[in-house]
C-alpha cells in the first residue's frame, strides 16, 4: 500500500484489486462455492468473478475493494450503467458456456483492505 499522502500508480491500484478479488473469492469458497471464471474479459468489458453456488445457480461477482471509504462506500461504485453492463456480460459468458444454467445471481463483494489487518469481505447477494 502507498504511504500516506503519496500518490496511487496504476500497479497500486491493480495490486489493491487481485487481493480484493482473492479474498473475495476465499469467501465464496468457504461458503461452498465454485470459481468457474476469474477475469473474463471480451472486447465491451470483464466479469470478475463467475462462480457455482452450492444450490446450482451461477453466481455473477463484482468486486469492489477500496483502503477507505473515503470516496464512498464499495457497493456504491456499481451503477446502474455498471448494472447492466454486466447482465450484458453475463448473457454473453452463459451463451458461451451452454450447460452450465441459466438460472443465475448478482452480487457485489465489497472488500476493505487496511493493512495489516486481514480484509474485511462483505458480500451483497442479489445485489441487483
Amino acid at each position: 500500500m502507498p504511504a500516506r499522502g503519496r500518490r496511487t500508480t496504476a500497479g497500486d491500484r491493480r495490486a489493491l484489486g487481485a487481493r480484493g478479488e482473492q479474498a473475495a473469492v476465499d469467501w465464496y469458497e468457504a461458503a461452498g462455492h465454485r470459481v468457474l471464471d476469474r477475469n473474463w474479459r471480451v472486447r465491451e468489458g470483464e466479469l470478475d468473478l463467475v462462480l457455482l453456488a452450492p444450490d446450482g445457480r451461477v453466481v455473477f461477482c463484482e468486486v469492489k475493494t477500496r483502503t477507505s471509504d473515503r470516496f464512498g462506500a464499495a457497493v456504491e461504485a456499481v451503477t446502474a450503467t455498471k448494472q447492466r453492463r454486466i447482465r450484458t456480460l453475463a448473457a454473453r459468458w452463459l451463451a458461451e458456456h451452454p450447460g452450465v444454467g441459466t438460472d443465475v445471481r448478482f452480487d457485489v463483494a465489497a472488500v476493505r483492505i487496511v493493512d495489516p489487518e486481514p480484509p474485511e469481505v462483505e458480500v451483497v447477494q442479489a445485489g441487483f
